[in-house]
């Protein structure tokens, strides 16, 4: 063979394997695109599944509304209720006493507590902290 031949048929071999080399580089991008394409596939289809799972379940049953709660029939009570409703915040048995103007006697903000504590027992209000009372919100 002939040196100008030899020297072309390397040229033709060495770009074989260049060839060969970019397409098995390609092939190999392919099968890793492949197989993330299934992934994501999958990923479709089990949403598309959870979707139609929560579309099939019934409609929640609404929850029951609070009942307020039934306080007792003594004026006192309401008048407690009242006064909270338009308290800018918590307040102990001595503040609701100054606020329905009443005696700041021990006994009688005693028994403004036992009311209190009460109102907390029946839900319509909140003992934040100990002697601390506030309305109960919805």
């Amino acid at each position: 063979m002939d040196d100008q031949v030899t020297a072309l048929v390397e040229r033709i071999d060495a770009r074989e394997r260049e060839l060969v080399g970019g397409a098995e580089r390609i092939r190999a991008q392919m099968d890793e695109l492949t197989a993330r394409l299934r992934e994501l596939d999958e990923g479709v289809e089990s949403l598309a599944v959870t979707r139609k799972t929560l579309l099939a379940l019934p409609p929640a049953a609404p929850e029951p509304a609070e009942e307020p709660p039934v306080l007792p029939a003594r004026p006192a009570y309401q008048q407690i209720i009242d006064v909270f409703a338009d308290a800018a915040g918590p307040m102990r048995a001595r503040d609701l006493r100054q606020a329905l103007d009443l005696p700041l006697k021990p006994k009688t903000i005693e028994r403004t507590r036992h009311k209190l504590k009460r109102l907390v027992g029946l839900g319509a209000l909140a003992e934040t902290e100990p002697g601390l009372f506030t309305r109960r919100r919805p």
